[in-house]
């Protein structure tokens, strides 16, 4: 008897201490994250158009309306690609991408981890693009999907992994106006990175 009291008593604790550990935290979440880009590079018109692969910087800023609901804005610096056409030869130049994203998660309650998945869109905008003899349309807006997980490494401290699928797609055209191909980028994004709730 004494033994299931004393069990009871220390479950109650750890329970009691663990939502206090919740309510402590703050509705605000920082990530900071290395993310991988992979593009799809898919055209409309079979020319073979491809952007680099590459790894780019990732700040994301989360607010949680509940405690399994957020919104949150993914936030990186302009990317520079180098643009290939296998039609044309290979490289043909560079441009550069800003994709900000904004997406509403799910966050589920799980025992030592914080698994979530998300949807929203996102904007990308394109700049200094110098591919000599064409040009792409500057603005493209799409969706976004996205899952991951939050583990707890030390008080309102998590090791993050998260997954993206964004919806990215722009027109090249010629230097005379003509449209030769709709590129879809479409790019998975993996990230690992580490965040801070408050």
């Amino acid at each position: 008897m004494k033994k299931s009291l004393l069990a009871a008593a220390v479950l109650c604790a750890l329970t009691s201490g663990a939502a206090m550990a919740q309510q402590a935290e703050g509705p605000w979440m920082v990530r900071a994250r290395a993310a991988f880009l992979q593009s799809a590079n898919g055209d409309s018109a079979g020319l073979g158009t491809t952007i680099n692969d590459k790894w780019l910087p990732e700040l994301d800023i989360s607010y949680f309306f509940t405690k399994n609901v957020a919104a949150e804005l993914i936030l990186t610096v302009p990317q520079q690609h180098n643009v290939a056409i296998r039609a044309l030869g290979g490289h043909v130049g560079t441009l550069k991408h800003l994709p900000p994203t904004l997406t509403l998660q799910y966050h589920f309650d799980a025992s030592g981890f914080r698994p979530y998945v998300g949807a929203g869109v996102n904007f990308t905008a394109f700049s200094d693009v110098e591919i000599p003899g064409y040009d792409v349309n500057r603005k493209s807006w799409g969706g976004a999907l996205q899952v991951g997980v939050d583990v707890p490494i030390a008080k309102n401290t998590y090791l993050n992994f998260d997954l993206k699928k964004l919806y990215i797609a722009t027109d090249i055209n010629t230097a005379a106006g003509a449209k030769a191909t709709t590129f879809s980028i479409d790019p998975l994004l993996f990230g690992i990175g580490v965040g801070w709730r408050f």
